[in-house]
């Protein structure tokens, strides 16, 4: 029986519907092997493993669903393994100690991480973005506030079409610093005196979700949330904004893509019960919270992670760093849920439940997850757009499998 004939590079990636670079990322990352051809220099490719992952994309889990998609893309953005987490080589929990957000989101974009950065702003963009959140009725929540002003400051860009880098990169600052211009629900004089020049998006955050005093280790805890939240790999939204990314829309509507997926209670709102779920154990006990929390949905919240295989690293630090700038007794719920959850046989603690920690320690209001966790994130929407808008338009084609008459 005669063995079918490797393919070249070129065949490969037509056939993966894929750049060059885009098949050698998929072999650097483990996705796809390659042999080296008779001549000693070219590469080789198995076409029973090319078909393969053309077929069904890298698999994840060892249990396939009908109907299941799963998508597998080339990045030099974010790599989770099972127990650490890199930006672009970089370990995050080590950028959550040692830089800031607005650091790391340069370093996402752009691949080089500066050691200070301050980002300049317009105030029409601020301006516009108090205005359309006060518009709005008081208990919207933060990801419907992020949707609304995104959508309203989108069209001050007559040239948001361009999705040249630099471009880019001028209005992911702009919408980001609007964005949390819009959580600030205090008065006028005071919001221009928190947007002052060097003032950073953790600093004014703190002061729109947080009663405390922003002193600089309160600070920090929340700027190591954000840089830790920024990206994760291959997420709903992730997906989604690179599916709209892949149409060229503008980097605005990019971001209301990955906004609309996060806008539900397994993805961005995921924290927000476990927010609950402390204030449930304040007024009872840390045992009585977690059963009611479990009776209520059949995973309890907060803890385990289908990546990390043990410990989520992101919330390893982020409870360290609590640990330290708290006394005892102000966390000391935080810790007798975790003993009642590690008792009960539970998982460990996932990042939603560090960022849920911080939230109620620090007396931040209900929803304060879901806005850091949102406006984190849209750092890593920008920078998955940046990469998709360098591959071919349209390139996302799911297959359909009819199951009707």
């Amino acid at each position: 029986m005669l063995m079918p004939r490797p393919l070249t590079v070129r065949e490969a990636a037509t056939r993966l519907g894929v750049k060059r670079e885009t098949l050698y990322a998929y072999v650097s990352r483990g996705v796809l092997s390659r042999t080296i051809g008779a001549d000693g220099r070219t590469s080789r490719f198995d076409p029973a493993e090319v078909n393969e992952l053309a077929r069904r994309g890298r698999p994840r889990k060892g249990v396939e669903r009908v109907g299941e998609i799963d998508v597998s893309l080339a990045t030099s953005i974010t790599a989770v393994h099972p127990a650490r987490l890199l930006f672009r080589g970089h370990d995050a929990t080590l950028l959550a100690r040692t830089s800031t957000f607005e650091a790391v989101s340069e370093l996402l974009w752009t691949g080089a991480l500066p050691s200070k950065v301050t980002w300049q702003h317009s105030n029409v963009a601020t301006k516009m973005a108090r205005t359309v959140a006060r518009a709005l009725p008081p208990a919207a929540s933060p990801i419907d506030r992020y949707s609304a002003v995104s959508a309203a400051i989108g069209p001050l860009f007559p040239l948001r079409g361009d999705t040249r880098p630099a471009a880019v990169l001028t209005h992911a600052r702009e919408l980001i610093v609007a964005l949390a211009t819009s959580m600030d629900q205090r008065t006028e004089r005071t919001e221009r005196a928190a947007l002052s020049p060097g003032t950073s998006i953790a600093q004014h955050l703190w002061r729109c979700l947080s009663p405390l005093p922003p002193t600089s280790a309160r600070v920090a805890l929340l700027d190591a949330a954000l840089v830790l939240l920024s990206d994760h790999e291959l997420a709903t939204s992730t997906i989604a904004a690179r599916v709209a990314a892949s149409t060229r829309a503008d980097p605005f509507s990019v971001v209301l893509a990955g906004l609309g997926a996060m806008n539900g209670p397994l993805h961005g709102k995921a924290a927000l019960r476990v927010q609950q779920l402390l204030r449930d154990a304040e007024g009872s006990s840390a045992e009585a919270a977690l059963a009611r929390a479990v009776q209520s949905h059949p995973n309890l919240p907060g803890f385990g992670h289908p990546v990390y295989r043990g410990a989520d690293p992101r919330a390893e630090h982020l409870l360290e760093v609590l640990a330290k700038v708290t006394p005892r007794r102000q966390r000391a719920l935080v810790e007798d849920v975790l003993r009642a959850a590690a008792a009960a046989g539970a998982a460990r603690p996932n990042v939603d439940f560090a960022l849920a920690a911080m939230a109620h320690v620090m007396g931040m209001r209900m929803g304060s997850t879901e806005a850091i966790f949102a406006l984190a994130r849209i750092s890593g929407l920008v920078a998955h757009a940046l990469e998709e808008y360098g591959e071919e338009p349209l390139r996302f084609r799911a297959r359909a499998i009819y199951i009707g008459p």
